[in-house]
């Protein structure tokens, strides 16, 4: 609680620090220019299948503090964010009918210390699917392990998953987690070198058509062609060992059961070295480069269209800062929570449909830690913050789905994106990425280390004359991991168990100003955001 009486607000900062224009004028559409449109739920989330008892609970203890941080953005983009169970320990998780408890895994630090690559799950698991009301899934079905146990174990697996995902808790299904390093794993290998794209396809098509059957005993009307669908590839990037063009062009949809086109990105590796907060998540050149490669993949789908008919929603059905789970004071910063606006707008200019942000127990860029551990405590993360601000610049995407456009701005340390509603400018959002680190300066801002302002000019048509309100992402600096708020709000655990709280010590309610000649100037502290509402009433809690 003490790092939240230090937040200062923008006004005070802005108060005592020197103003930067930055030249020049922002000029902004007054109707989209070939725009991004993003689906329902945009906001989402993967949670890594041997967390996901740990972020959702049972039915004897459902985990209410998960459920109330996906409320608070289900109330901003007008639907709750779609949860993917998958990640690596979807291919270790082998179904055991018999085995009382929910889950038994076997950690191995040489493979990987944040999570078992031994694991078997028992019927409990599937209680996790029934704790979380309003929510819809996809379940990963495991496709690396291919034993004789784990194969039957699949199928066995079947008839629980579907008991508890009928009534509308399932969205779509998966097989396989990043099939494309089945060969080449660190945590192991589990295909031998040869496995071709074909070789996965026929996998694929036998097992899908499997599952399928097992769904028409257990639970027939999810076994509709129109029901039966899935998130697919799910491959892990475009430069690994199978191609995720080929793997089209030799049938994986030949039973038209993909629904969504899924693919998998992280900007960098935890133990990469060079890694920066500044030159690698706040920034925007890093953000373009590392999602241009799935770019190049819907371009190459999309061209592909006419003989094969991928022409599907293209989303990232896995995403996050830094493989490898993240690193501490990287990937748990209030600097990765702008980062995390940046990449996801970003990605919803360039259709990518969908974002689903990846987490599990003890990660270190997970949004909320959802049970104490040894090794982290609960509570609500950074990170959080940013799918709050993201959400919140979408609007009620399920009332009036935005066009959203990025603006292009000077340095790759900031960024800025329009959304149009009805083909009119209904927000804007600034990122300033700019690094200034409460460490370095200490949190009382004196006169002697003053945090910089930019102040940005945009050029508005006259349609957007008028007053505006502005929302704020602050924190004490782009390295504070505790003391965010968005609006005014924190969303902490220990201030009501997630759900949001108006503190006293932020400044909120701020407006601005269109002139007649159309020009709006918007001040945004270093390492900060806004979000300016144009013409509607700022979405928040009232």
């Amino acid at each position: 609680m003490a790092s939240l009486l230090h937040l200062l607000s923008a006004a005070s900062l802005c108060a005592g620090s020197a103003v930067i224009a930055r030249p020049p004028v922002i000029s902004v559409p007054g109707v989209p220019p070939t725009p991004g449109v993003p689906l329902e739920a945009f906001v989402s989330y993967s949670i890594e299948f041997s967390s996901f008892p740990d972020f959702a609970g049972n039915l004897s203890s459902p985990n209410v503090f998960s459920d109330n941080l996906l409320n608070n953005l289900g109330k901003l983009q007008g639907t709750k964010p779609y949860i993917r169970v998958g990640g690596n320990t979807q291919d270790y998780a082998v179904f055991n009918a018999s085995q009382d408890v929910t889950e038994i895994g076997i950690v191995d630090p040489a493979k990987s210390p944040d999570y078992p690559t031994t694991l078997t799950i028992g019927p409990s698991y599937f209680e996790s699917y029934q704790t979380w009301p309003g929510t819809k899934f996809i379940h990963g079905f495991n496709l690396g392990r291919n034993s004789t146990v784990a194969r039957q174990g699949l199928i066995d697996s079947v008839a629980y998953a579907c008991k508890a995902l009928e009534g509308g808790k399932l969205l779509h299904w998966e097989l396989g987690n990043e099939p494309d390093l089945f060969k080449t794993s660190s945590q192991g290998p589990v295909r031998p070198a040869n496995w071709t794209e074909q070789d996965y396809v026929n996998e694929w098509l036998y097992w899908t058509r499997e599952i399928k059957g097992a769904l028409q005993d257990a639970c027939p009307d999810l076994a509709t062609n129109e029901s039966y669908t899935f998130y697919a590839p799910s491959f892990a990037g475009t430069n690994n060992s199978l191609n995720p063009i080929v793997t089209w062009e030799d049938g994986i949809d030949t039973d038209k059961d993909i629904a969504i086109i899924s693919t998998h990105n992280y900007i960098s590796g935890a133990a990469v070295l060079g890694v920066t907060l500044q030159a690698t998540l706040m920034n925007h050149t890093s953000n373009v480069v590392s999602i241009a490669k799935q770019l190049n993949e819907s371009r190459l789908l999309a061209e592909l269209s006419d003989s094969l008919q991928p022409n599907l929603p293209f989303i990232m059905g896995e995403t996050n800062s830094l493989y490898n789970q993240g690193r501490p004071g990287l990937s748990n910063t209030f600097g990765a929570a702008l980062w995390g606006v940046d990449f996801n707008l970003w990605c919803a200019t360039n259709n990518i449909s969908r974002v689903h942000m990846h987490q599990g127990t003890n990660y270190r860029y997970q949004a909320w830690q959802p049970i104490e551990t040894d090794l982290e405590s609960k509570g609500t993360k950074a990170p959080y913050y940013g799918s709050i601000a993201v959400a919140a610049f979408m609007g009620d995407i399920a009332k009036a789905t935005p066009s959203i456009v990025n603006l292009p701005l000077a340095n790759e340390e900031e960024s800025a994106y329009a959304a149009y509603v009805d083909g009119k400018l209904a927000r804007l959002i600034v990122v300033n990425m700019m690094s200034y680190n409460a460490t370095d300066y200490n949190s009382n801002y004196t006169d002697d280390y003053p945090r910089p302002v930019e102040r940005y000019s945009f050029q508005l048509s006259r349609a957007s004359r008028g007053q505006v309100q502005l929302q704020r992402l602050m924190a004490n600096g782009s390295d504070a991991i505790s003391g965010v708020t968005f609006d005014g709000y924190s969303y902490n655990l220990e201030l009501d168990n997630g759900m949001p709280v108006l503190l006293s010590n932020v400044t909120r309610g701020e407006t601005a100003r269109v002139g007649r000649n159309g020009r709006l100037s918007v001040n945004v502290p270093y390492s900060s955001a806004v979000i300016v509402h144009f013409g509607e009433k700022a979405a928040g809690y009232y």
